[in-house]
């Protein structure tokens, strides 16, 4: 087995030592052997979670890749597989979202933008709500929260959507249920509100690059999972399925 010096695995992987040692501290790989001089040795199997780790990094994030790794370590290799197996699952329910807020975002880019309200038709928070599918006071709560803004009739005060806005809490709706929308929600809906479908659906399409990137280094990150998986039991350290 081949051994290695902290410098020599902080240059194959383009990190620095210091990195190393951080890793090696979050319990994320095994502790090496030392020198007599007291200098860390690193193995083949060091290097392989090493190089698993930072493969993880962009598709899983720092805190799920670390425990995959330290459930590796202690033989729980199951359970390593169904947790990015769990985020996979996840990141698909993101795209799928992703793909209905185009549909959403279509037919507001083909509708005129100085079609006037009173041709449109009107409805009560409860019809809104019915029709989207969602509680009357989700659509309240959007409206504190600033995401939308319904008309008020002007003799009784009451709230008033039209089919504009019915499609904007479609929206909302499919956007409140994945983590990586929420940051970019209030733009989305605020370039609507401006009468820019178009720049909402660059924003949308966007985020379905990310989405696609994002898959591409989860696949990078299991394929080296499946790699130190492999090394560990040719090593004969606990990997069991």
């Amino acid at each position: 087995m081949s051994s290695y010096k902290p410098i020599e695995i902080a240059r194959m992987l383009g990190i620095s030592t210091s990195a190393l040692r951080h890793y090696e501290s979050w319990g994320v790989v095994p502790a090496p052997t030392r020198a007599p001089n007291g200098y860390r040795l690193y193995t083949d199997i060091h290097l392989a979670y090493f190089r698993c780790l930072r493969a993880m990094f962009p598709g899983f994030g720092v805190q799920l890749s670390c425990e995959a790794l330290r459930r590796v370590q202690r033989g729980e290799t199951d359970d390593a597989f169904w947790m990015v197996n769990e985020a996979q699952a996840r990141l698909r329910q993101e795209k799928l979202a992703a793909e209905q807020t185009l549909e959403l975002l279509h037919p507001l880019e083909h509708e005129p933008a100085d079609l006037p309200k009173a041709s449109k038709k009107r409805m009560t928070i409860g019809d809104a709500a019915k029709l989207a599918g969602v509680a009357a006071s989700a659509i309240r709560h959007w409206e504190k929260e600033g995401l939308i803004s319904p008309d008020r009739d002007p003799e009784s005060g009451y709230r008033v959507f039209t089919s504009g806005h019915l499609r904007k809490i479609r929206l909302i709706r499919t956007l409140r249920s994945t983590v990586y929308f929420l940051n970019s929600m209030k733009e989305i809906v605020h370039a609507l509100d401006h009468q820019s479908p178009e720049h909402a659906r660059k924003l949308t399409e966007d985020a379905i690059r990310n989405l696609d990137a994002r898959l591409r280094h989860q696949l990078q990150g299991i394929r080296r999972l499946i790699e130190l998986c492999e090394a560990d039991e040719k090593q004969a350290i606990p990997c069991r399925r």
